[in-house]
């Protein structure tokens, strides 16, 4: 499903669990992504900073939660995203070590021809699998979850406004907040209040393009307020929420069929 259909080179198809983005990167600081980040340069090359430690290349795979900062020769660049509860631990640091080997320029060109396609062809009804044939050759393992964890993940991914809490997951699930607790982080890896607050933060980016109240937009997403709001953007994306809307003014946003679903549920 396109939202505002645009005559740009500037696109971001969004499922639930990745992300293909070909856009402005701005001026960031340093962000904390939860997820995997997959950058590729357009034109030239791109320049990662870690701990003071600088480099540069076509292609570049950051980590979850992997503080960086990231530039670009070039004003547009591509970033593919995954998102680590999807996959079984280890499958991502493999990925990782297959893009940074010796077949890089060969996964560059491979997201590069996925680029193309996605401005060819304009439309979001797309799997995961679909999504991983299409950049990286193959369908990435997936990671099952337990059924009460998959609810409170879809709980969680709802944003309807109200506050998700671990108190009302539990319950759901028939467990001890403390039990529910280990079990979330045992089965997806990542603990309920750093995967709710990274979620919320991801759900910005279906808005991107948008000319929105901001206040209203950090409210409906489940912010308390609008600094609590903009911290945590800046946390994850290394820049303002502004920023982040000015820069996407011209961005054409396609989300997957189950992405709309979930949207139409909640």
């Amino acid at each position: 499903m396109e939202d505002k259909g645009r005559e740009s080179d500037h696109l971001m198809l969004i499922t639930p669990e990745r992300v293909f983005y070909a856009g402005l990167l701005g001026r960031p600081r340093k962000r904390t992504p939860g997820c995997c980040h997959i950058y590729v340069a357009v034109k030239g090359s791109l320049h990662l900073t870690i701990d003071d430690v600088h480099t540069s290349d076509e292609l570049i795979v950051t980590l979850p939660n992997q503080r960086h900062s990231i530039a670009s020769d070039y004003r547009t660049a591509i970033s593919v995203t995954l998102e680590p509860e999807s996959m079984p631990d280890g499958v991502i640091e493999a990925l990782a070590e297959r893009l940074r080997g010796p077949d890089k320029a060969t996964y560059a060109r491979k997201i590069l021809a996925a680029y193309a396609l996605l401005r060819q062809r304009r439309y979001g009804d797309i799997t995961t699998a679909e999504f991983d044939e299409m950049c990286f050759g193959e369908a990435l393992a997936r990671r099952a979850l337990d059924p009460r964890v998959t609810r409170a993940v879809a709980r969680i991914e709802r944003f309807t406004g109200e506050p998700v809490t671990a108190d009302t997951c539990a319950a759901e699930a028939g467990l001890s907040a403390s039990r529910f607790l280990h079990l979330f982080k045992e089965e997806t890896g990542i603990s309920f209040r750093s995967f709710r607050a990274w979620k919320r933060a991801r759900h910005l980016l279906h808005f991107a393009n948008q000319d929105l109240n901001l206040a209203h937009l950090a409210q409906d997403i489940g912010y308390p307020d609008s600094t609590h709001f903009s911290h945590s953007i800046r946390r994850f994306y290394g820049l303002k929420p502004r920023a982040i809307f000015v820069g996407s003014r011209d961005l054409a946003i396609y989300r997957s069929t189950e992405t709309v679903r979930l949207a139409e549920a909640s």
